[in-house]
């Protein structure tokens, strides 16, 4: 009869978390795969005969069994900071543009026309005189009203979109 296995589990610990590193390839996943071997070895010391044996068996199995289980999971994938990083879909900037354009149409045509060909489009003062067939003063005067409209519509904008939140806040 073999001693207790208070003494088996003095004696072989060493030697048996040595096997396991080497099947685990990991000392935390050694460490647990030796101490759920040595429960087993625990629940059957009386009826095991060679508990060297009964263990590295026990240790080998066990190993399978994780590797097949871990065939049947799906694989985890760790997550990186990037992950988290939002991505910006362009959303912000397209509702942007469609202010601006709503804000274009509020204008008279003369202004439309003027700010449309000078900022969008980049033509000069030149250019857009001969082409609407006006001088190049009543290209700026329009390019100086236009503008200073379209930060009065901006702005009023703005300050319903802050009206709307305070009161979505509430």
């Amino acid at each position: 009869m073999q001693g207790t296995f208070e003494e088996f589990a003095a004696t072989s610990s060493s030697g048996l978390m040595r096997t396991a590193l080497l099947l685990t390839g990991d000392r935390a996943a050694a460490e647990d795969l030796l101490q759920e071997v040595l429960e087993r070895v625990y629940v059957r010391w009386r009826s095991v005969q060679d508990p060297q044996a009964y263990a590295r068996t026990a240790m080998s199995r066990a190993v399978t069994d994780r590797w097949r289980r871990a065939g049947r999971r799906p694989r985890e994938v760790p997550l990186h900071d990037w992950h988290e990083r939002a991505v910006p879909d362009g959303a912000a900037d397209r509702a942007a543009r469609a202010d601006v354009v709503a804000q274009l149409r509020a204008l008279p045509p003369r202004q439309r026309a003027v700010i449309v060909l000078r900022y969008f489009e980049d033509w000069s003062e030149e250019r857009i005189a001969d082409e609407l067939d006006v001088s190049r003063g009543t290209v700026k005067s329009q390019a100086a009203k236009g503008l200073a409209r379209l930060r009065e519509l901006m702005g009023a904008d703005r300050q319903d979109a802050d009206v709307d939140e305070e009161e979505m806040s509430r």
